[in-house]
Protein backbone atom coordinates (compact mmCIF):
# COMPACT_ATOMS: atom_id res chain seq x y z
CA UNK A 1 0.00 0.00 0.00
CA UNK A 2 2.83 2.35 0.89
CA UNK A 3 4.44 1.74 -2.51
CA UNK A 4 1.16 2.54 -4.23
CA UNK A 5 0.86 5.85 -2.36
CA UNK A 6 4.42 6.80 -3.30
CA UNK A 7 3.77 5.92 -6.95
CA UNK A 8 0.56 7.95 -6.94
CA UNK A 9 2.34 10.94 -5.41
CA UNK A 10 5.08 10.74 -8.05
CA UNK A 11 2.49 10.55 -10.82
CA UNK A 12 0.75 13.66 -9.48
CA UNK A 13 4.05 15.48 -9.30
CA UNK A 14 4.87 14.56 -12.88
CA UNK A 15 1.42 15.64 -14.05
CA UNK A 16 1.79 18.99 -12.30
CA UNK A 17 5.14 19.47 -13.97
CA UNK A 18 3.69 18.99 -17.43
CA UNK A 19 2.47 22.58 -17.62
CA UNK A 20 5.12 24.70 -19.35
CA UNK A 21 6.91 26.90 -16.83
CA UNK A 22 7.46 30.56 -17.61
CA UNK A 23 11.09 31.10 -18.51
CA UNK A 24 13.29 33.55 -16.66
CA UNK A 25 15.03 36.39 -18.41
CA UNK A 26 18.62 35.65 -19.34
CA UNK A 27 21.61 37.80 -20.16
CA UNK A 28 21.64 38.48 -23.88
CA UNK A 29 17.87 38.27 -24.34
CA UNK A 30 16.34 41.00 -26.49
CA UNK A 31 13.13 42.82 -25.54
CA UNK A 32 11.04 44.16 -28.41
CA UNK A 33 8.55 46.91 -27.61
CA UNK A 34 5.39 46.62 -29.68
CA UNK A 35 2.25 48.69 -29.98
CA UNK A 36 -1.02 47.67 -31.67
CA UNK A 37 -1.13 48.80 -35.28
CA UNK A 38 -4.31 50.76 -34.56
CA UNK A 39 -2.98 52.49 -31.43
CA UNK A 40 -2.94 56.27 -31.78
CA UNK A 41 0.52 57.69 -31.15
CA UNK A 42 1.54 61.33 -31.34
CA UNK A 43 2.02 61.86 -35.09
CA UNK A 44 4.97 64.15 -34.39
CA UNK A 45 6.89 61.50 -32.45
CA UNK A 46 9.72 59.25 -33.58
CA UNK A 47 7.84 56.20 -32.32
CA UNK A 48 4.94 57.03 -34.62
CA UNK A 49 7.27 57.60 -37.58
CA UNK A 50 9.06 54.29 -36.95
CA UNK A 51 5.75 52.47 -36.70
CA UNK A 52 4.59 53.98 -40.00
CA UNK A 53 7.79 52.98 -41.80
CA UNK A 54 8.45 49.51 -40.40
CA UNK A 55 5.10 48.21 -39.15
CA UNK A 56 4.54 44.53 -39.80
CA UNK A 57 1.54 42.61 -41.00
CA UNK A 58 0.75 41.01 -37.62
CA UNK A 59 -1.19 43.90 -36.10
CA UNK A 60 1.79 44.82 -33.90
CA UNK A 61 4.29 47.56 -34.70
CA UNK A 62 7.66 46.96 -33.07
CA UNK A 63 9.23 50.34 -32.28
CA UNK A 64 12.18 49.58 -29.99
CA UNK A 65 14.70 46.88 -29.09
CA UNK A 66 16.61 46.54 -25.81
CA UNK A 67 19.27 44.20 -24.41
CA UNK A 68 18.83 42.27 -21.15
CA UNK A 69 21.58 41.77 -18.57
CA UNK A 70 20.97 39.68 -15.44
CA UNK A 71 23.65 40.30 -12.81
CA UNK A 72 25.08 37.77 -10.33
CA UNK A 73 22.43 38.73 -7.75
CA UNK A 74 19.60 38.15 -10.20
CA UNK A 75 18.76 41.81 -10.80
CA UNK A 76 17.63 42.57 -14.34
CA UNK A 77 19.20 45.50 -16.18
CA UNK A 78 18.34 46.94 -19.57
CA UNK A 79 20.89 48.32 -22.03
CA UNK A 80 19.43 50.32 -24.88
CA UNK A 81 19.65 53.50 -26.91
CA UNK A 82 16.92 56.13 -26.62
CA UNK A 83 16.62 59.77 -27.63
CA UNK A 84 16.33 60.89 -24.00
CA UNK A 85 19.26 58.98 -22.50
CA UNK A 86 21.47 57.89 -25.39
CA UNK A 87 23.13 54.53 -24.78
CA UNK A 88 22.29 53.73 -21.17
CA UNK A 89 22.07 50.89 -18.64
CA UNK A 90 19.21 51.02 -16.13
CA UNK A 91 17.02 48.74 -13.99
CA UNK A 92 14.11 46.96 -15.62
CA UNK A 93 11.57 49.07 -13.69
CA UNK A 94 13.02 52.24 -15.22
CA UNK A 95 12.68 50.74 -18.69
CA UNK A 96 9.03 49.86 -18.08
CA UNK A 97 8.28 53.40 -16.91
CA UNK A 98 10.01 54.89 -19.95
CA UNK A 99 7.75 52.99 -22.32
CA UNK A 100 4.42 53.44 -20.51
CA UNK A 101 1.96 54.70 -23.14
CA UNK A 102 0.18 58.04 -22.88
CA UNK A 103 -3.02 56.37 -21.66
CA UNK A 104 -1.15 54.75 -18.75
CA UNK A 105 -1.10 51.25 -20.26
CA UNK A 106 1.99 49.25 -21.14
CA UNK A 107 2.92 48.23 -24.68
CA UNK A 108 3.53 44.62 -25.64
CA UNK A 109 6.95 43.38 -24.53
CA UNK A 110 8.24 40.42 -26.53
CA UNK A 111 11.28 38.56 -25.22
CA UNK A 112 13.46 36.82 -27.78
CA UNK A 113 16.54 34.69 -27.19
CA UNK A 114 19.38 33.63 -29.41
CA UNK A 115 19.04 30.10 -30.70
CA UNK A 116 22.70 29.76 -29.70
CA UNK A 117 23.05 31.67 -26.44
CA UNK A 118 26.59 30.50 -25.59
CA UNK A 119 28.24 33.88 -26.20
CA UNK A 120 25.51 36.07 -24.72
CA UNK A 121 27.69 37.52 -21.95
CA UNK A 122 30.28 38.58 -24.50
CA UNK A 123 27.60 40.35 -26.54
CA UNK A 124 26.45 42.26 -23.47
CA UNK A 125 30.04 43.27 -22.65
CA UNK A 126 30.31 44.58 -26.19
CA UNK A 127 27.19 46.68 -25.71
CA UNK A 128 28.42 48.12 -22.40
CA UNK A 129 31.48 49.61 -24.08
CA UNK A 130 29.13 52.04 -25.86
CA UNK A 131 27.49 53.34 -22.66
CA UNK A 132 27.37 57.12 -22.60
CA UNK A 133 27.33 57.59 -26.37
CA UNK A 134 24.52 59.73 -27.83
CA UNK A 135 21.44 58.56 -29.68
CA UNK A 136 21.93 58.38 -33.44
CA UNK A 137 19.32 60.79 -34.78
CA UNK A 138 20.92 60.64 -38.23
CA UNK A 139 20.53 56.84 -38.54
CA UNK A 140 23.92 56.61 -40.22
CA UNK A 141 26.51 53.87 -39.56
CA UNK A 142 29.89 54.35 -37.88
CA UNK A 143 29.33 57.88 -36.59
CA UNK A 144 29.91 57.41 -32.84
CA UNK A 145 26.19 57.38 -32.01
CA UNK A 146 23.61 54.59 -31.83
CA UNK A 147 19.93 53.96 -32.35
CA UNK A 148 18.38 50.92 -30.66
CA UNK A 149 18.91 48.13 -33.19
CA UNK A 150 22.19 49.61 -34.37
CA UNK A 151 23.49 49.04 -30.83
CA UNK A 152 22.42 45.40 -31.00
CA UNK A 153 23.83 44.97 -34.50
CA UNK A 154 27.28 46.25 -33.49
CA UNK A 155 27.33 44.29 -30.21
CA UNK A 156 26.23 40.83 -31.29
CA UNK A 157 29.28 39.69 -33.26
CA UNK A 158 30.46 36.21 -34.18
CA UNK A 159 33.96 34.88 -33.51
CA UNK A 160 35.21 36.69 -36.62
CA UNK A 161 33.80 40.04 -35.52
CA UNK A 162 30.93 39.89 -38.04
CA UNK A 163 27.43 40.93 -36.93
CA UNK A 164 25.14 37.93 -36.49
CA UNK A 165 22.16 40.05 -37.55
CA UNK A 166 21.59 41.51 -40.99
CA UNK A 167 21.43 45.05 -42.32
CA UNK A 168 19.18 46.06 -45.21
CA UNK A 169 18.31 49.31 -47.03
CA UNK A 170 16.35 51.44 -44.59
CA UNK A 171 12.85 52.64 -45.38
CA UNK A 172 11.45 55.80 -43.82
CA UNK A 173 8.30 56.03 -45.95
CA UNK A 174 4.88 54.93 -44.76
CA UNK A 175 2.71 52.23 -46.34
CA UNK A 176 1.43 54.75 -48.91
CA UNK A 177 4.96 55.54 -50.07
CA UNK A 178 4.90 59.00 -48.48
CA UNK A 179 7.57 60.46 -46.22
CA UNK A 180 6.12 61.20 -42.73
CA UNK A 181 6.37 64.83 -41.69
CA UNK A 182 8.44 63.85 -38.65
CA UNK A 183 11.35 62.59 -40.76
CA UNK A 184 11.23 65.56 -43.12
CA UNK A 185 11.39 68.01 -40.24
CA UNK A 186 14.03 66.08 -38.28
CA UNK A 187 16.50 65.76 -41.14
CA UNK A 188 15.87 69.33 -42.28
CA UNK A 189 16.88 70.51 -38.80
CA UNK A 190 20.13 68.55 -38.86
CA UNK A 191 20.89 69.59 -42.42
CA UNK A 192 21.00 66.26 -44.20
CA UNK A 193 18.70 64.34 -46.51
CA UNK A 194 16.54 61.51 -45.16
CA UNK A 195 18.84 58.44 -45.41
CA UNK A 196 16.32 56.45 -47.42
CA UNK A 197 18.00 53.27 -48.71
CA UNK A 198 21.11 53.52 -46.50
CA UNK A 199 21.95 50.12 -44.93
CA UNK A 200 20.59 49.82 -41.41
CA UNK A 201 18.33 47.87 -39.07
CA UNK A 202 14.94 48.21 -37.42
CA UNK A 203 13.04 46.39 -34.64
CA UNK A 204 10.48 44.80 -36.95
CA UNK A 205 13.07 43.18 -39.22
CA UNK A 206 15.35 42.18 -36.34
CA UNK A 207 12.50 40.40 -34.55
CA UNK A 208 12.17 38.13 -37.60
CA UNK A 209 15.85 37.11 -37.69
CA UNK A 210 16.41 33.32 -37.76
CA UNK A 211 19.05 33.69 -35.02
CA UNK A 212 16.25 34.49 -32.53
CA UNK A 213 13.44 32.49 -30.96
CA UNK A 214 10.53 33.73 -28.91
CA UNK A 215 10.49 32.82 -25.21
CA UNK A 216 7.67 32.98 -22.68
CA UNK A 217 9.34 35.24 -20.14
CA UNK A 218 7.52 38.01 -18.30
CA UNK A 219 9.16 41.34 -17.48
Amino acid sequence: MKKLLIAASCALALFAGCAPAEEKLQTGDLVFVGIPADYSLDHDSMDSAIAEATGGQTGLNRIHTAIVEVDTEGQVWIIDATIKYGVDRHPLDTFLKQFTLHDGSLPTFEVMRLTDNSRAEEFVRNAKQYLGLPYDVTFLPDNGAYYCTELVYDSYLDENGTPIFHAAPMNFKNADGEMPRYWEQLFARIGQPVPQGVPGTNPQAMSEEPALRSVDAAL
